[in-house]
């Protein structure tokens, strides 16, 4: 696992240890960041159950202005922290410890524009961080994105009011959804 491009290209990220996180693939991330690259320069990130921390450290690596990675795993926040330092990127980031859920209940949060969720696998947690950050859509900047990442064989429709996914690919064991504002794909 490894930066690929941007001002920390090619430092090597510290994995968790254990198998509780299920990090992005190299190919998946390539991937993603390519479908997004125009929209991260300057963006606000919140990388959501932030695990190793690879995605949001990519989106620093490649010009965002700030990440926000919230993570309850303590062992999960040091490797969050110790890649920050070996990418030297530490000064643009937010390391929050504590449970995604109750993060998104906090009153007064700015508006991210891009927010990637990527919970451990088959819980169902994904579905539930969605339908919250749908319930609170001004967590999201007008023409924000929410990218989940889960295993293909998790999906399900998830009810939602103000989101609506618009694209969804697959890499491997990765599937990627992405999700904008409705009102954003009315116009």
């Amino acid at each position: 696992m490894r930066v690929i491009a941007g001002t920390a290209r090619g430092h090597k990220l510290v994995s968790v240890p254990g198998k509780d996180t299920r990090p992005i693939t190299d190919r998946a991330k390539e991937a993603l960041f390519s479908i997004l690259e125009s929209s991260i320069v300057d963006a606000r990130v919140l990388d959501l159950f932030g695990g190793t921390g690879a995605v949001g450290i990519e989106a620093l690596s490649r010009g965002a202005a700030e990440a926000v990675f919230v993570e309850r795993a303590s062992a999960a926040v040091k490797v969050i922290g110790r890649n920050l330092e070996k990418t030297r990127l530490k000064d643009k980031a937010r390391i929050v410890r504590g449970d995604a859920f109750k993060y998104l209940l906090r009153e007064g949060l700015q508006p991210f524009d891009l927010i990637y969720v990527a919970p451990p696998q088959y819980k169902g947690l994904w579905s539930q961080a969605l339908s919250e950050i749908d319930r609170r859509s001004e967590l999201l900047q007008s023409e924000g994105d929410v990218i989940v990442q889960i295993h293909p064989k998790e999906y399900q429709e998830t009810q939602l009011q103000n989101l609506a996914r618009y694209d969804t690919r697959t890499y491997g064991s990765v599937q990627l959804d992405f999700y904008g504002l409705e009102e954003d794909m009315a116009r």
